[in-house]
């Protein structure tokens, strides 16, 4: 059996054996897509299958682009990374953080969970963003800490690069990705951005039946983003994430797949070289200790091989990234359960690649 063949049957074998509805698959060189696999189902219920072109909500690997967004405005000399969040956001909690450390959490910035902060597709064209980012700094204001002196994982550390994207550019954090970001590299809003481009062609999230997270789902969330089962899957009904920066991307992997190409080419269409080595190479705190991050991936090794990734999951999604530099290769999977393992998939496809 060629790889091609082995990674389709481990595919196949997922669906067969219940532990996801459906499956998105791909792998890309600079030039090439290497290898584009899918299964499943988009909708358990109407039996729709999963392709290639189905939207899948891509929630924390929508970071990854956010960076890219900040890095582009420093390479034009928009702004400089060493500047402090409060020249652009006059509204935050005193604080001392720059932009740099808040694309490599490092700026002391807390997490709360963050799974109550979405909103329906029908509540989109009323729903204030900014508004939502203010009531959340308030009540998190006593959770700041001094920057710079460890690494502290924060989704509203890069809802805030959302607004300062917005400030330096003067557009909307959605049109200025579109336009600078994602057109450049030939994606397609059919392919990725922040809205659903077709409902009709948008998977279905779900929750495993049997998982403490479906135990506990009324103390996490509210009872309005609650379907009903199909089978042993609970349908997650459809919602945005209120911030765009951290969550907000609605997309596919063929999309993802583009963006990870120009991560590989010799030269990127996005960004200078120097711009761009910083996605690569890992920071450090101000106590000079090396952490398993860049400005804008997470870093790992899978067989003594780094790679860069961006995972994302949340209401009834779970996907994720990779860069393997040293290979050459870019992979990402996009699955729609909730807390199916999708870097242990990575781990056991890319392995064939």
């Amino acid at each position: 059996m060629g790889r091609g063949e082995s990674i389709r049957a481990c595919l196949d074998a997922l669906i067969e054996d219940g532990r996801v509805p459906g499956v998105q698959y791909v792998v890309v060189d600079s030039a090439n897509v290497i290898f584009e696999g899918v299964g499943g189902w988009a909708d358990l219920e109407t039996r729709q299958p999963m392709d290639r072109s189905t939207t899948l909500m891509a929630y924390s690997m929508s970071k990854t682009i956010t960076a890219a967004a900040v890095l582009r405005l420093a390479d034009e000399g928009a702004l400089s990374l060493q500047d402090p969040v409060s020249r652009y956001l006059a509204s935050i909690p005193s604080t001392s953080a720059t932009l740099s450390q808040l694309l490599t959490h490092t700026a002391g910035v807390p997490n709360p969970i963050p799974l109550r902060w979405a909103h329906l597709l029908a509540e989109h064209a009323t729903f204030d963003e900014h508004a939502a980012l203010a009531k959340q700094l308030q009540r998190n204001s006593r959770g700041f800490s001094s920057p710079g002196r460890t690494y502290r994982y924060s989704n509203l550390g890069y809802w805030l690069l959302g607004p300062v994207v917005e400030v330096v550019s003067g557009q909307p954090l959605a049109a200025y990705v579109s336009e600078h970001v994602l057109s450049p590299l030939g994606i397609s809003e059919a392919e990725l951005g922040y809205t659903v481009p077709d409902p009709a062609n948008h998977a279905r999230g779900y929750l495993e039946r049997y998982s403490f997270l479906n135990l506990a789902k009324r103390l996490v969330l509210d009872g309005k983003f609650i379907g009903h089962y199909e089978g042993r899957w609970l349908e997650i009904v459809a919602h945005y994430v209120d911030g765009p920066a951290f969550g907000g991307l609605v997309g596919n992997a063929r999309g993802f797949g583009k963006f990870l190409q120009d991560q590989l080419r010799s030269r990127s269409k996005l960004f200078r070289d120097d711009a761009r080595a910083l996605l690569y190479r890992s920071v450090r705190t101000t106590s000079e200790a090396e952490i398993p991050m860049t400005h804008g991936w997470h870093v790992d090794v899978l067989d003594a091989t780094r790679y860069l990734y961006k995972e994302g999951g949340g209401g009834g999604f779970h996907c994720m990234m990779r860069l393997y530099p040293e290979r050459g290769l870019g992979t990402v999977a996009m699955t729609n359960a909730t807390t199916f393992d999708v870097g242990a998939l990575l781990d056991r496809l890319d392995r064939q690649c």
